[in-house]
């Protein structure tokens, strides 16, 4: 394999973005950190950080080739009720989309109740539907205006005459009874290997096909997001048991099957039409993402706001990193909910406009494709109707900026791995034992890389081959506890060529199956070696020990120790260790918390130096323990060792004060950052109730040879901003946030 260090210093391209070796810049000022009291201030012990070129522009696009789908920019969708088709005005309907510049929209098939005069067996009407073509009528006003139409089918669910008629169609308990709707028990749940998707879906399709106008066709409910199927019919009792990786294969073939056959009866009547299903549920979404993701025309994002499962305002941008990983830069759109979503939800009432803007907000700055939706159309066009005005002007506000909002390619040098069987199947360690373990540890590195305003990208498990790994200075990866021999080598392939790495805890001790190794599966790139099994907290968690001074404890002074991590896999001792590990002990009574041994030869964690890569390991759980504590210790750790193992080299630096998401892309007119303000009190609890501005951000990033800078406009504040460029060192400066802002470069 081509040496990285000498790879990146020719420049050369293999398929993904190479970026050159990294360019001292003297002028520019220390990175701004968070202390401990979680306010931003200067680090003057950490490095100045190095700005690296971006790689050279993407070739340009021929619009001709381009499927109807990479042009849609705005979708809207009003999910329709069994009592619409009585109440709803088609025409105000239809105008207020049209007006708010939507490209497409969603009409309701349905599967579960027919919005159309079905000949399908067992697609029911609705009472109010009488007769009517209510899903016609919309098709046709949707088509007047111009607006292409989502047919829209929901197959998770179906009524008692079906389940009387075809029992195996139903999802059954272990005990045999069948599995009703939790909300709607006159429901019963129908099972993805069942006929039901073989030929019930199937018929509703090709009926809709042989009907109406419609451009493609999309499932709801479908595949399951978030989790597994947990059926025992008599079907699903021959498989593998549900929720293990052999049972993870079987589902991921049979959701594979039934999309690749959905798309083709797509096609029948249309060839540029196709299927689409629900792939929402971030990194823990159900079926394999990287392998839909090669098929997938559509990627859609259910990821509608924050419910007590994912308190933080990321959530959207989280999801986008995820379509990002898999995608290739194919279409996807993620769907606002302009509704109340939570723990207590009032689906008909409009959610606030401040949390409504920054999840819009969010979909755009992770480069996809905002969809706005709401429910029924009671008294004509909704009781609510405060959500209307909240998607209109949004809506048209994007139309006016479409070329610099379309993305084209991320800019980022870290990569974090994402593990979506680890986030699936792992159960967490033996101490724990709980499913929400990774979905911590997620939040925890997501929250460190966003205060330290890092640019980085999610890579999928299954895409660690070097065309995708080759544009990163280094790799994090997070107790991705599942890795096969294969990804094991794909990752010492990386280190190899000069990338560096930071792993956590369980990395690699679980092959692909779950299977527990030996040791770990990094153990010789990494320089550990197991010498037990997971220690847990019973009261004081254990400590770190200060042994002798390494970058990464740059800003720590006055202390010998510095917290550890709730859970830890215990290690061989290793000859001058930075950290060492000082064993847990109790916290009350306070006569006895201190430690019995106050000093061992356990590392607290491993660093190395391989030419110019470099490894870190923590054998503890630092991510997840920084999400549940919010430690500045932890943070201020993380951060160094990131700058650590990446040479401090930056390909975007953004200073200011304040809590900000950043993510930058490469456009057709030049490049767009997008920095999104969470300096608010409900970043991590509740709904954004109003916007509380920053002040100036200054953004340096240096360019390709030969690109020169024609203007940068603010987007979000209408006005254009001056800028200095140097020996391709672009440097301007943002004078205020509100909720968000776009900084869009357009370059010659």
């Amino acid at each position: 394999m081509l040496n990285r260090r000498n790879f990146l210093k020719t420049g050369l391209m293999t398929g993904a973005a190479v970026i050159p070796t990294s360019v001292g810049l003297d002028a520019l000022d220390p990175v701004s950190t968070l202390s401990a009291e979680g306010n931003v201030a200067p680090s003057s012990s950490v490095s100045k950080p190095k700005l690296i070129p971006l790689p050279p522009r993407l070739a340009s696009i021929d619009q001709r080739t381009q499927s109807w789908q990479q042009k849609i920019r705005r979708v809207g969708q009003t999910n329709m009720t069994e009592h619409d088709p009585a109440v709803m005005n088609i025409e105000e309907w239809a105008d207020y989309w049209h007006n708010a510049e939507a490209d497409i929209v969603f009409i309701s098939v349905t599967g579960i109740l027919a919005f159309y005069p079905s000949k399908v067996q067992f697609h029911r009407h609705g009472k109010f539907l009488q007769g009517r073509d209510f899903f016609g009528e919309c098709v046709a006003a949707a088509k007047k205006r111009n607006m292409r139409v989502v047919g829209r089918m929901s197959p998770d669910l179906n009524w008692g005459d079906a389940l009387e008629a075809h029992p195996e169609w139903a999802m059954r308990h272990l005990d045999g009874s069948v599995q009703f709707s939790e909300e709607e028990p006159r429901l019963f749940k129908t099972c993805m290997f069942s006929t039901y998707m073989d030929d019930y879906v199937p018929a509703i399709m090709r009926e809709v096909n042989s009907l109406y106008d419609v451009d493609c066709f999309y499932t709801n409910g479908w595949p399951p997001i978030g989790s597994l199927p947990n059926c025992h019919c008599a079907i699903c009792s021959k498989l593998p048991t549900a929720g293990t990786p052999a049972y993870w294969r079987v589902f991921n073939d049979r959701v594979f099957d039934l999309w690749q056959k959905y798309d083709a009866i797509a096609k029948e009547k249309k060839p540029d039409s196709f299927f689409f299903a629900n792939l929402g549920g971030n990194v823990r979404g159900g079926p394999n993402l990287d392998r839909l993701g090669k098929i997938a025309a559509w990627f859609q994002a259910d990821n509608q706001g924050r419910t007590y499962d994912d308190p933080a305002v990321w959530g959207c941008t989280l999801q986008s990193r995820v379509c990002n990983a898999v995608l290739d830069g194919k279409f996807a759109a993620n769907v606002t909910a302009a509704y109340s979503t939570g723990a207590v939800t009032w689906r008909n009432a409009s959610k606030n406009p401040a949390e409504a803007n920054m999840w819009l907000n969010e979909t755009l700055a992770g480069g996809m494709v905002p969809y706005y939706h709401f429910v029924g159309a009671e008294n004509g066009f909704g009781e609510d109707r405060r959500w209307q005005k909240v998607g209109t002007d949004y809506f048209r506000w994007t139309a006016q900026h479409d070329a610099h909002l379309a993305t084209r390619r991320s800019i980022a040098n870290v990569g974090v791995v994402m593990g979506q069987s680890t986030q699936l199947l792992y159960p967490g360690p033996t101490t724990m034992r709980s499913r929400a373990y990774m979905h911590e540890t997620t939040q925890g590195i997501y929250d460190a890389l966003l205060r330290g305003r890092f640019a980085f990208d999610f890579v999928h498990e299954d895409r660690l081959e070097p065309e995708h790994l080759s544009r990163y200075r280094a790799l994090l990866l997070p107790n991705i506890a599942m890795l096969s021999d294969r990804q094991c080598q794909q990752i010492r392939d990386y280190v190899g060529s000069g990338g560096s790495i930071m792993a956590s805890f369980e990395t690699a001790l679980y092959d692909e199956n779950l299977n527990q190794r030996a040791g770990f599966g990094l153990a010789d790139l990494l320089g550990i070696n197991k010498a037990g099994d997971v220690i847990g907290t019973t009261g004081n968690a254990y400590y770190a020990r200060i042994e002798s001074q390494h970058p990464i404890l740059d800003g720590f002074s006055n202390t010998n120790w510095l917290p550890g991590a709730q859970n830890r896999i215990p290690l061989k001792p290793l000859q001058n260790p930075v950290l060492t590990v000082v064993p847990g002990f109790v916290r009350y009574p306070p006569e006895l918390a201190y430690p019995p041994a106050p000093h061992t030869d356990e590392p607290a964690v491993v660093l190395r130096e391989l030419g110019y890569s470099r490894t870190a390991y923590f054998p503890g759980d630092i991510e997840r323990s920084y999400w549940l504590t919010g430690h500045g210790d932890l943070l201020r750790l993380l951060h160094n060792t990131i700058r650590w193992i990446m040479h401090d080299e930056f390909i975007v630096h953004v200073q200011g004060e304040g809590f900000v998401e950043m993510l930058s892309w490469e456009t057709t007119p030049g490049y767009s950052i997008h920095l999104l303000n969470y300096t608010n009190p409900n970043t991590h609890h509740g709904w954004l109730q109003a916007t509380y501005p920053l002040g100036p951000q200054t953004i340096r990033m240096k360019l390709p040879p030969g690109v020169s800078v024609k203007s940068v406009e603010l987007l979000r504040a209408g006005q254009s901003v001056p800028f200095a460029l140097k020996k391709q060192m672009l440097q301007l400066t943002i004078p205020r946030i509100e909720d968000y802002e776009v900084a869009a470069i357009t370059v010659s």
